[in-house]
């Protein structure tokens, strides 16, 4: 295997865009509004422009720059993958499975809608998104678990690889038909941008650092100031523990990396197999993603999760983890070893217990919410606007309801170092026997 080369380049944030240069101010003393919601994520961002949209005066508060986060960082799919393996949520979650395959694939439309409705231009491509098995004994759990989605009415279809015009070791899977690919930087700054043009008030450089509810108002804390509102959204994904507000094991902060290569001509890519360009996921325990970039590059990501050690800060990613992102780039793409990985970069997402999106009260004025799980970037908006739409009076639509938690209590320390290890281990074991 080829070692890092020297024009590797790390990046503490995103590789997908450029920084803005311009942050909207802090907030100073004292301010007042209706409803506020922190967090200035894809998440965040939707539930504010929903709430503005229906009259209300909102207040954003984002730690940094809105949509600068893991909303700018990730793989860039519009995927209705819904949680973990298909036979435990059939089992444990039987009363809203359905809920959650209509509410997974309605979020792929909204935010298909939502590009156009705002006129972002993030490099979107319908392309669909194969999971593939990458064993044969990994195959056959796949296509059990695929029948089961497409039962539950999923628009997707058990597919062979070589149909799909892939490369060898992708064996083949479930094929959603519906999704695809993005530039996920792009998108979240042209949300930040719609953003940035409505009534909102956004305060940027402003990390929340206490909230309470006092029963007549939510006061915010924040370094500069304070914020008293009648409402609160928390959409703050994996600072969410952060604040003693938020119930308890909601979501534990994982970092998910990610890698670049440089350019690859067309026909290597041809001759690797990948004729179609489909994006693929492998159906790992912790995936792998393989995708191609209008750029003409492949962004690999994934396959090894990390927690922080003490308070989340934006870093470099672990070489240790980026040089085991190209060993598999490597291993899926035999005929592509002389292309070199050119950048790498990392983001922090909130993983809940259930590896599902979950939203409910954590006091009588407070509502959280938390969505994406690493499963894409259509699901935190969708849930955004769900919940401003049940705040706004309008009912909770049937979608919210398969997500709803009437109770703040999850399940403690699923997700942790050890689990994470054994995890990637197990997946390794998993590739060896095959």
């Amino acid at each position: 295997m080829k070692t890092l080369s020297s024009p590797m380049q790390y990046y503490p944030s995103t590789g997908w865009v450029d920084r803005p240069t311009h942050l909207e101010a802090p907030v100073q003393g004292e301010h007042h509004c209706d409803i506020a919601v922190v967090g200035g994520g894809v998440g965040g961002m939707l539930a504010a422009l929903r709430l503005a949209e229906n009259g209300r005066d909102v207040t954003l508060l984002e730690s940094d720059l809105c949509g600068w986060g893991a909303s700018a960082r990730n793989a860039g799919y519009l995927s209705s993958t819904v949680g973990s393996d298909p036979h435990i949520l059939a089992r444990y979650y039987a009363g809203r499975f359905h809920g959650l395959v209509r509410f997974a694939d309605s979020a792929v439309h909204f935010t298909e809608d939502l590009m156009d409705h705002h006129s972002i231009d993030c490099d979107y491509e319908q392309t669909g998104i194969l999971a593939s098995a990458v064993t044969l004994s990994q195959l056959e759990a796949v296509k059990a678990g695929a029948q089961i989605l497409i039962d539950a009415g999923i628009d997707s279809e058990i597919v062979d690889g070589r149909d799909m015009g892939v490369p060898d070791a992708f064996l083949g899977g479930i094929y959603a038909r519906i999704g695809g690919i993005l530039n996920p930087g792009k998108f979240a700054l042209g949300l930040r941008d719609a953003v940035l043009a409505s009534a909102i008030t956004t305060f940027e450089q402003s990390r929340v650092l206490d909230v309470k509810d006092t029963g007549g108002s939510v006061t915010l804390d924040t370094s500069s100031g304070r914020v008293h509102a009648n409402q609160v959204v928390l959409t703050n994904n994996a600072h969410a523990k952060e604040l003693s507000i938020t119930p308890r094991w909601l979501s534990t902060p994982v970092q998910v990396t990610a890698i670049e290569t440089e350019q690859v001509a067309p026909g290597l890519l041809d001759a690797a197999g990948w004729t179609s360009r489909t994006p693929m996921v492998t159906r790992h325990i912790v995936m792998e993603s393989y995708r191609t970039t209008p750029r003409g590059t492949i962004v690999v990501t994934t396959r090894k999760l990390q927690m922080p050690r003490g308070k989340i800060i934006d870093r470099q990613p672990d070489q240790a983890i980026v040089a085991d992102l190209i060993r598999a780039f490597r291993t899926r793409f035999p005929t592509l070893h002389d292309v070199q990985p050119a950048k790498a970069w990392a983001g922090w997402i909130g993983m809940t217990p259930s590896v599902l999106p979950v939203a409910g009260y954590a006091s009588p004025r407070v509502i959280y919410n938390s969505a994406c799980n690493g499963h894409g970037l259509a699901q935190a908006p969708y849930l955004g606007s769900l919940v401003a739409d049940y705040i706004c009076g309008k009912g909770m639509h049937d979608h919210l309801k398969a997500v709803w938690r009437e109770k703040p209590k999850f399940a403690p320390g699923l997700v942790n170092p050890q689990t994470l290890k054994l995890a990637w281990l197990a997946d390794r074991l998993t590739d060896r026997r095959g």
